[in-house]
Protein backbone atom coordinates (compact mmCIF):
# COMPACT_ATOMS: atom_id res chain seq x y z
CA UNK A 1 0.00 0.00 0.00
CA UNK A 2 1.34 3.40 -0.82
CA UNK A 3 1.76 5.80 1.38
CA UNK A 4 0.12 8.98 2.09
CA UNK A 5 0.90 12.25 4.11
CA UNK A 6 -0.74 15.69 5.14
CA UNK A 7 0.15 18.27 7.73
CA UNK A 8 -1.81 21.85 7.71
CA UNK A 9 0.53 22.09 4.76
CA UNK A 10 -1.01 20.04 2.75
CA UNK A 11 -3.84 19.33 0.45
CA UNK A 12 -5.13 16.75 -1.58
CA UNK A 13 -3.38 15.83 -5.34
CA UNK A 14 -5.50 16.44 -8.39
CA UNK A 15 -6.22 14.22 -10.64
CA UNK A 16 -3.82 16.09 -13.31
CA UNK A 17 -0.90 16.36 -11.57
CA UNK A 18 -1.07 12.49 -10.59
CA UNK A 19 -1.67 12.10 -14.65
CA UNK A 20 1.30 13.98 -15.48
CA UNK A 21 4.07 12.13 -13.06
CA UNK A 22 2.80 9.06 -14.10
CA UNK A 23 4.35 9.82 -17.72
CA UNK A 24 7.18 11.12 -16.18
CA UNK A 25 10.28 9.76 -17.42
CA UNK A 26 13.44 8.94 -15.74
CA UNK A 27 14.90 12.90 -16.01
CA UNK A 28 17.39 11.84 -18.52
CA UNK A 29 18.98 9.12 -15.88
CA UNK A 30 19.79 11.37 -13.86
CA UNK A 31 17.12 11.17 -11.36
CA UNK A 32 17.41 7.78 -10.86
CA UNK A 33 21.42 8.19 -9.79
CA UNK A 34 22.88 9.43 -6.66
CA UNK A 35 24.26 12.42 -5.14
CA UNK A 36 27.92 13.07 -6.56
CA UNK A 37 29.07 14.84 -3.75
CA UNK A 38 28.55 18.48 -2.24
CA UNK A 39 29.64 21.82 -2.88
CA UNK A 40 30.57 25.02 -1.21
CA UNK A 41 29.60 27.22 -3.47
CA UNK A 42 26.73 27.67 -6.00
CA UNK A 43 22.83 29.41 -6.44
CA UNK A 44 20.11 26.96 -5.99
CA UNK A 45 16.07 27.75 -5.54
CA UNK A 46 14.23 25.87 -3.25
CA UNK A 47 10.37 25.24 -3.74
CA UNK A 48 8.15 23.68 -1.05
CA UNK A 49 4.67 24.54 0.44
CA UNK A 50 6.74 25.23 3.79
CA UNK A 51 8.01 26.37 5.87
CA UNK A 52 6.53 29.87 6.14
CA UNK A 53 8.50 32.17 4.13
CA UNK A 54 10.32 34.21 6.70
CA UNK A 55 10.92 30.61 8.64
CA UNK A 56 12.56 29.89 5.58
CA UNK A 57 14.70 32.68 5.57
CA UNK A 58 15.83 32.63 8.69
CA UNK A 59 17.03 28.83 7.92
CA UNK A 60 18.80 29.57 4.79
CA UNK A 61 20.41 32.83 6.84
CA UNK A 62 21.74 30.24 9.40
CA UNK A 63 23.06 28.04 6.58
CA UNK A 64 24.60 31.16 5.00
CA UNK A 65 26.78 31.08 8.08
CA UNK A 66 28.44 28.51 7.38
CA UNK A 67 28.60 28.50 3.26
CA UNK A 68 28.45 31.97 2.65
CA UNK A 69 29.07 31.21 -1.01
CA UNK A 70 25.68 28.84 -1.55
CA UNK A 71 22.57 31.34 -2.54
CA UNK A 72 19.63 29.75 -1.78
CA UNK A 73 16.28 31.24 -2.66
CA UNK A 74 12.94 29.80 -1.57
CA UNK A 75 10.19 29.87 -3.22
CA UNK A 76 7.11 29.32 -1.45
CA UNK A 77 4.27 27.50 -3.51
CA UNK A 78 0.34 27.75 -2.71
CA UNK A 79 -0.85 23.97 -0.87
CA UNK A 80 -3.38 23.63 -3.37
CA UNK A 81 -1.21 24.09 -6.55
CA UNK A 82 2.32 22.68 -5.38
CA UNK A 83 2.07 19.07 -7.47
CA UNK A 84 0.26 20.70 -10.95
CA UNK A 85 3.20 23.50 -10.64
CA UNK A 86 6.34 20.64 -9.57
CA UNK A 87 5.20 18.43 -11.97
CA UNK A 88 6.27 20.00 -15.17
CA UNK A 89 9.20 22.19 -13.80
CA UNK A 90 11.18 19.20 -12.34
CA UNK A 91 10.76 17.27 -16.44
CA UNK A 92 12.73 20.99 -17.27
CA UNK A 93 15.81 23.35 -17.27
CA UNK A 94 14.10 25.63 -15.23
CA UNK A 95 12.49 23.63 -11.95
CA UNK A 96 13.72 23.84 -8.32
CA UNK A 97 17.05 22.77 -7.75
CA UNK A 98 15.52 21.47 -4.36
CA UNK A 99 12.30 20.81 -3.69
CA UNK A 100 9.88 19.60 -0.71
CA UNK A 101 8.38 15.72 -0.78
CA UNK A 102 6.34 14.14 1.80
CA UNK A 103 5.37 10.90 2.38
CA UNK A 104 2.88 9.31 0.09
CA UNK A 105 0.83 10.11 -2.40
CA UNK A 106 -0.39 13.20 -1.56
CA UNK A 107 0.75 16.46 -1.68
CA UNK A 108 4.13 16.44 -2.66
CA UNK A 109 3.95 12.72 -2.46
CA UNK A 110 7.51 10.75 -2.59
CA UNK A 111 5.29 8.14 -4.72
CA UNK A 112 4.75 10.75 -7.29
CA UNK A 113 7.93 12.68 -7.45
CA UNK A 114 10.75 9.98 -6.39
CA UNK A 115 11.12 9.48 -10.13
CA UNK A 116 12.33 13.34 -10.48
CA UNK A 117 15.02 13.13 -7.35
CA UNK A 118 18.27 11.80 -6.82
CA UNK A 119 18.81 8.77 -4.43
CA UNK A 120 20.22 10.75 -1.63
CA UNK A 121 21.52 7.06 0.20
CA UNK A 122 25.09 7.91 -0.56
CA UNK A 123 25.35 11.19 -0.10
CA UNK A 124 23.52 10.55 4.00
CA UNK A 125 26.04 7.50 4.37
CA UNK A 126 28.85 9.49 3.45
CA UNK A 127 27.74 12.53 5.92
CA UNK A 128 26.55 10.34 9.22
CA UNK A 129 28.56 6.91 8.61
CA UNK A 130 26.92 3.77 7.73
CA UNK A 131 24.49 3.79 10.59
CA UNK A 132 22.75 7.05 9.38
CA UNK A 133 19.33 5.32 9.76
CA UNK A 134 19.93 5.47 13.24
CA UNK A 135 20.36 8.71 13.94
CA UNK A 136 16.75 9.75 12.49
CA UNK A 137 13.59 9.60 12.90
CA UNK A 138 12.14 6.45 11.39
CA UNK A 139 9.28 8.36 10.17
CA UNK A 140 11.21 10.41 8.25
CA UNK A 141 13.74 7.80 6.96
CA UNK A 142 10.51 5.19 6.00
CA UNK A 143 8.57 7.78 5.00
CA UNK A 144 10.77 9.20 2.34
CA UNK A 145 12.02 6.14 1.10
CA UNK A 146 10.65 4.36 -1.89
CA UNK A 147 12.15 1.09 -2.77
CA UNK A 148 15.53 1.54 -1.02
CA UNK A 149 15.96 4.68 -2.64
CA UNK A 150 16.46 8.19 -0.46
CA UNK A 151 13.87 10.16 -2.44
CA UNK A 152 13.94 12.84 0.10
CA UNK A 153 15.46 13.70 4.03
CA UNK A 154 13.29 14.66 6.55
CA UNK A 155 14.00 18.40 8.25
CA UNK A 156 11.39 17.33 10.97
CA UNK A 157 8.30 15.50 11.64
CA UNK A 158 4.86 16.65 12.74
CA UNK A 159 2.26 15.23 15.14
CA UNK A 160 -1.70 15.60 15.94
CA UNK A 161 -4.14 14.91 18.55
CA UNK A 162 -3.93 17.94 20.40
CA UNK A 163 -5.81 21.16 20.59
CA UNK A 164 -5.16 24.44 21.56
CA UNK A 165 -6.56 26.86 23.36
CA UNK A 166 -6.61 30.36 24.29
CA UNK A 167 -5.66 30.44 27.95
CA UNK A 168 -7.00 34.18 28.04
CA UNK A 169 -9.75 33.28 27.29
CA UNK A 170 -10.09 30.52 29.51
CA UNK A 171 -8.54 32.80 32.61
CA UNK A 172 -11.69 35.19 31.72
CA UNK A 173 -14.61 33.21 32.44
CA UNK A 174 -12.64 30.60 34.76
CA UNK A 175 -12.84 27.68 32.98
CA UNK A 176 -10.55 24.39 32.95
CA UNK A 177 -9.83 22.97 29.60
CA UNK A 178 -12.24 20.24 28.68
CA UNK A 179 -10.95 16.67 29.50
CA UNK A 180 -14.41 14.76 28.62
CA UNK A 181 -17.00 15.01 26.31
CA UNK A 182 -19.54 16.26 29.00
CA UNK A 183 -16.49 19.11 30.21
CA UNK A 184 -16.00 19.79 26.64
CA UNK A 185 -20.05 20.25 26.11
CA UNK A 186 -20.04 22.35 29.29
CA UNK A 187 -17.47 24.82 28.33
CA UNK A 188 -18.77 25.15 24.84
CA UNK A 189 -21.97 26.00 26.23
CA UNK A 190 -20.42 28.66 28.49
CA UNK A 191 -18.60 30.56 26.50
CA UNK A 192 -21.40 30.82 23.83
CA UNK A 193 -23.93 32.52 26.41
CA UNK A 194 -21.10 34.57 27.22
CA UNK A 195 -21.11 36.02 22.98
CA UNK A 196 -17.75 33.75 22.96
CA UNK A 197 -17.31 31.31 19.90
CA UNK A 198 -15.45 28.02 21.77
CA UNK A 199 -14.34 25.31 19.28
CA UNK A 200 -13.31 26.22 15.44
CA UNK A 201 -12.60 23.67 12.70
CA UNK A 202 -12.25 24.25 9.22
CA UNK A 203 -14.85 20.27 8.61
CA UNK A 204 -14.18 20.90 4.70
CA UNK A 205 -10.96 19.85 4.88
CA UNK A 206 -10.56 16.23 4.67
CA UNK A 207 -6.88 16.50 6.31
CA UNK A 208 -7.85 18.23 9.61
CA UNK A 209 -11.11 15.43 9.74
CA UNK A 210 -9.17 12.75 9.60
CA UNK A 211 -7.08 14.58 12.24
CA UNK A 212 -10.06 14.71 14.47
CA UNK A 213 -11.37 11.15 13.54
CA UNK A 214 -7.60 9.91 13.95
CA UNK A 215 -7.45 11.31 17.62
CA UNK A 216 -10.93 10.02 18.22
CA UNK A 217 -10.24 6.57 17.32
CA UNK A 218 -6.78 6.56 19.75
CA UNK A 219 -8.86 7.30 22.10
CA UNK A 220 -11.41 4.45 21.88
CA UNK A 221 -8.52 2.00 21.01
CA UNK A 222 -4.78 3.23 20.09
CA UNK A 223 -3.17 1.89 16.86
CA UNK A 224 -6.55 0.41 15.58
CA UNK A 225 -6.46 3.58 13.07
CA UNK A 226 -3.54 2.69 11.48
CA UNK A 227 -3.90 -1.17 11.79
CA UNK A 228 -7.37 -0.34 9.32
CA UNK A 229 -5.63 1.61 7.02
CA UNK A 230 -2.46 -1.65 6.66
CA UNK A 231 -5.52 -3.72 6.34
CA UNK A 232 -4.71 -6.24 10.05
CA UNK A 233 -8.54 -4.32 11.11
CA UNK A 234 -11.94 -3.94 9.67
CA UNK A 235 -13.36 -0.61 9.67
CA UNK A 236 -16.71 -1.98 9.92
CA UNK A 237 -16.00 -3.19 13.53
CA UNK A 238 -18.13 -1.64 16.39
CA UNK A 239 -15.00 0.36 17.56
CA UNK A 240 -15.58 2.52 14.34
CA UNK A 241 -18.99 2.44 14.52
CA UNK A 242 -18.56 4.24 17.83
CA UNK A 243 -15.62 6.34 16.31
CA UNK A 244 -18.29 7.61 13.53
CA UNK A 245 -21.22 8.26 16.05
CA UNK A 246 -18.54 10.32 18.17
CA UNK A 247 -17.73 12.63 15.12
CA UNK A 248 -21.04 12.53 14.27
CA UNK A 249 -21.95 14.00 17.92
CA UNK A 250 -19.39 16.98 17.56
CA UNK A 251 -21.65 18.63 15.25
CA UNK A 252 -25.04 17.44 16.71
CA UNK A 253 -24.12 18.23 20.25
CA UNK A 254 -22.34 21.98 19.35
CA UNK A 255 -18.90 21.51 19.95
CA UNK A 256 -18.15 22.02 15.97
CA UNK A 257 -19.11 25.32 15.30
CA UNK A 258 -22.36 25.94 13.01
CA UNK A 259 -21.04 26.53 8.82
CA UNK A 260 -17.99 23.87 10.03
CA UNK A 261 -18.11 22.19 7.03
CA UNK A 262 -18.16 25.27 4.76
CA UNK A 263 -14.83 26.20 6.29
CA UNK A 264 -11.17 25.78 5.55
CA UNK A 265 -8.99 25.13 8.16
CA UNK A 266 -6.52 27.44 6.61
CA UNK A 267 -6.60 30.33 6.47
CA UNK A 268 -10.48 30.46 7.59
CA UNK A 269 -10.48 28.64 11.32
CA UNK A 270 -6.95 29.42 11.55
CA UNK A 271 -7.44 33.39 11.39
CA UNK A 272 -10.80 32.93 13.82
CA UNK A 273 -8.83 31.20 16.80
CA UNK A 274 -5.71 33.87 15.86
CA UNK A 275 -8.45 36.62 15.92
CA UNK A 276 -9.83 35.82 19.20
CA UNK A 277 -13.30 34.95 17.74
CA UNK A 278 -13.01 31.54 19.19
CA UNK A 279 -11.33 29.80 22.69
CA UNK A 280 -10.41 26.69 20.84
CA UNK A 281 -8.75 24.42 17.85
CA UNK A 282 -7.81 21.68 16.50
CA UNK A 283 -4.07 21.70 15.70
CA UNK A 284 -0.88 19.70 16.03
CA UNK A 285 2.62 20.46 17.41
CA UNK A 286 3.41 22.57 13.91
CA UNK A 287 1.16 25.18 15.84
CA UNK A 288 3.69 25.45 18.59
CA UNK A 289 5.62 28.22 16.36
CA UNK A 290 3.06 30.80 17.14
CA UNK A 291 3.67 30.70 20.87
CA UNK A 292 6.51 33.25 19.71
CA UNK A 293 5.79 36.76 20.49
CA UNK A 294 6.59 37.99 17.33
CA UNK A 295 5.67 34.61 15.19
CA UNK A 296 2.14 35.30 16.62
CA UNK A 297 1.86 38.87 16.33
CA UNK A 298 2.86 38.09 12.10
CA UNK A 299 -0.37 35.59 12.52
CA UNK A 300 -2.68 37.91 14.04
CA UNK A 301 -1.64 40.53 11.44
CA UNK A 302 -2.13 38.23 8.95
CA UNK A 303 -5.60 37.22 10.57
CA UNK A 304 -6.96 41.05 10.15
CA UNK A 305 -6.37 41.85 13.73
CA UNK A 306 -4.59 45.40 13.94
CA UNK A 307 -2.60 46.23 16.84
CA UNK A 308 -2.37 42.90 18.07
CA UNK A 309 -1.28 41.89 21.50
CA UNK A 310 -0.50 38.37 21.83
CA UNK A 311 -2.21 35.96 23.76
CA UNK A 312 -1.35 32.62 25.88
CA UNK A 313 -2.04 30.22 23.62
CA UNK A 314 -1.55 26.20 25.05
CA UNK A 315 -1.88 22.68 23.82
CA UNK A 316 -3.92 20.58 25.85
CA UNK A 317 -4.54 16.37 25.22
CA UNK A 318 -7.45 15.67 23.19
CA UNK A 319 -10.87 14.65 25.65
CA UNK A 320 -11.33 11.87 26.58
CA UNK A 321 -14.34 11.72 24.27
CA UNK A 322 -15.37 7.66 24.27
CA UNK A 323 -14.48 7.65 28.40
CA UNK A 324 -11.63 4.66 28.20
CA UNK A 325 -8.83 6.89 29.72
CA UNK A 326 -7.24 6.61 26.41
CA UNK A 327 -5.59 9.87 26.46
CA UNK A 328 -2.39 11.92 25.30
CA UNK A 329 -2.21 9.85 22.39
CA UNK A 330 0.12 11.69 19.44
CA UNK A 331 0.07 10.66 15.56
CA UNK A 332 2.80 11.67 13.38
CA UNK A 333 4.79 11.86 9.56
CA UNK A 334 7.65 13.55 8.09
CA UNK A 335 6.10 17.21 7.90
CA UNK A 336 8.30 17.57 4.61
CA UNK A 337 11.59 16.62 3.16
CA UNK A 338 14.43 17.87 1.08
CA UNK A 339 14.46 16.41 -2.47
CA UNK A 340 17.27 17.34 -5.17
CA UNK A 341 16.12 17.60 -8.90
CA UNK A 342 18.00 15.25 -11.29
CA UNK A 343 17.68 17.77 -13.95
CA UNK A 344 19.36 20.57 -11.79
CA UNK A 345 22.48 21.61 -12.66
CA UNK A 346 23.62 22.34 -8.89
CA UNK A 347 23.25 18.87 -7.54
CA UNK A 348 26.51 19.47 -5.57
CA UNK A 349 25.27 22.31 -3.95
CA UNK A 350 21.44 21.49 -3.72
CA UNK A 351 23.16 18.30 -1.87
CA UNK A 352 25.03 20.29 0.81
CA UNK A 353 22.35 22.33 1.73
CA UNK A 354 20.02 19.55 2.01
CA UNK A 355 22.28 17.58 3.98
CA UNK A 356 23.00 20.63 6.43
CA UNK A 357 19.22 21.39 7.13
CA UNK A 358 18.40 17.69 7.64
CA UNK A 359 21.24 16.05 8.82
CA UNK A 360 24.14 18.70 10.29
CA UNK A 361 23.16 19.85 14.37
CA UNK A 362 23.20 23.21 13.74
CA UNK A 363 21.24 22.49 10.78
CA UNK A 364 18.81 20.74 12.64
CA UNK A 365 19.20 23.26 15.77
CA UNK A 366 17.84 25.87 13.89
CA UNK A 367 14.76 23.64 12.57
CA UNK A 368 14.23 23.19 16.33
CA UNK A 369 13.93 26.89 17.35
CA UNK A 370 11.32 27.44 14.55
CA UNK A 371 9.03 25.28 16.82
CA UNK A 372 7.29 24.41 13.06
CA UNK A 373 8.79 20.57 13.53
CA UNK A 374 10.29 18.57 15.38
CA UNK A 375 13.88 17.47 14.35
CA UNK A 376 14.42 14.41 12.41
CA UNK A 377 18.23 14.24 14.07
CA UNK A 378 17.99 12.61 17.57
CA UNK A 379 18.95 14.57 20.49
CA UNK A 380 18.35 17.83 19.35
CA UNK A 381 15.96 19.97 21.35
CA UNK A 382 14.62 23.56 21.00
CA UNK A 383 16.83 26.25 22.95
CA UNK A 384 14.20 27.56 25.13
CA UNK A 385 16.14 29.90 26.83
CA UNK A 386 16.80 31.79 23.38
CA UNK A 387 13.07 31.69 22.41
CA UNK A 388 11.01 34.90 23.90
CA UNK A 389 7.41 32.77 24.18
CA UNK A 390 4.56 35.32 24.90
CA UNK A 391 4.03 34.12 28.16
CA UNK A 392 6.81 31.38 29.59
CA UNK A 393 5.63 30.45 33.34
CA UNK A 394 1.85 29.42 31.60
CA UNK A 395 3.65 27.91 28.30
CA UNK A 396 6.97 26.43 29.16
CA UNK A 397 6.04 23.39 30.53
CA UNK A 398 3.12 22.16 28.82
CA UNK A 399 5.33 22.97 25.42
CA UNK A 400 8.25 20.74 26.26
CA UNK A 401 5.94 18.09 27.67
CA UNK A 402 4.21 18.24 24.14
CA UNK A 403 7.63 18.18 22.29
CA UNK A 404 8.83 15.24 24.45
CA UNK A 405 5.84 13.15 24.37
CA UNK A 406 4.97 13.55 20.31
CA UNK A 407 8.55 12.54 19.64
CA UNK A 408 8.35 9.54 21.47
CA UNK A 409 5.38 8.60 19.10
CA UNK A 410 5.28 5.67 16.56
CA UNK A 411 1.93 5.87 14.92
CA UNK A 412 1.53 7.46 11.53
CA UNK A 413 -0.53 10.03 10.87
CA UNK A 414 -1.20 9.46 6.59
CA UNK A 415 1.30 7.73 5.74
CA UNK A 416 -0.24 4.75 5.31
CA UNK A 417 -3.50 6.07 4.01
CA UNK A 418 -2.69 5.95 -0.14
CA UNK A 419 -4.52 8.34 -2.26
CA UNK A 420 -8.04 6.42 -3.19
CA UNK A 421 -8.35 5.88 0.89
CA UNK A 422 -7.86 9.54 1.75
CA UNK A 423 -10.30 10.54 -1.00
CA UNK A 424 -12.55 7.94 0.30
CA UNK A 425 -11.95 9.59 3.84
CA UNK A 426 -12.68 12.73 3.25
CA UNK A 427 -15.93 12.20 1.36
CA UNK A 428 -17.36 10.00 4.47
CA UNK A 429 -16.40 12.23 7.09
CA UNK A 430 -17.81 15.31 5.67
CA UNK A 431 -21.20 13.05 4.39
CA UNK A 432 -21.34 11.84 7.60
CA UNK A 433 -21.44 15.20 9.55
CA UNK A 434 -23.98 16.52 7.28
CA UNK A 435 -26.48 13.27 7.91
CA UNK A 436 -26.09 12.82 4.17
CA UNK A 437 -24.45 8.95 5.10
CA UNK A 438 -25.23 7.16 8.34
CA UNK A 439 -21.97 5.94 10.14
CA UNK A 440 -22.53 2.23 8.98
CA UNK A 441 -22.75 3.04 5.24
CA UNK A 442 -19.74 5.38 5.45
CA UNK A 443 -17.29 2.95 7.12
CA UNK A 444 -18.58 -0.03 4.69
CA UNK A 445 -17.16 2.33 1.71
CA UNK A 446 -14.15 2.73 3.72
CA UNK A 447 -13.87 -0.53 3.48
CA UNK A 448 -14.78 -1.33 0.35
CA UNK A 449 -11.99 0.73 -0.80
CA UNK A 450 -9.50 -0.98 1.44
CA UNK A 451 -9.99 -4.17 0.26
CA UNK A 452 -9.54 -3.02 -3.55
CA UNK A 453 -5.83 -2.18 -2.75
Amino acid sequence: MSRDNRSWHRAGVGALAAVSLVALPSCSGEASGEAEGSATSGDITWWGWTPDKPLADSLIESFNEEYPDIEVEFVSKPISGYDAVLSPAITSSDGPDVFNVAPGSANGGVDTFEAGAIDLRDAVSEELGDDWEDQLATAGVEGLTVDDKVVGLSAGSVYSGSLWINQDIFDEYGLEPPTTMDEWKQVCETLEAEGQGCFVQGAGNGAFDMDTFEAIMENIEPGLYARASTGDASYTSPEFVEGMEIWKSLFDEGIMQDGAVGLQQYPEANNAFMSGDYAMVMMGTWYTQYTVRDTMVGAMEAAGVSDPEPFTMVPIDFPDVAGTGNTGNYFGDADYGLAVNGQSDQQAAATTFALWLTTSEAGQQAVANTLNDIPSLTGIQPEWDDIELVEPEAQLEALQDLTARAAESTEPRFATIDAALNDAFQEVLIGVARGQTSPEDGLATLQAVSDEE
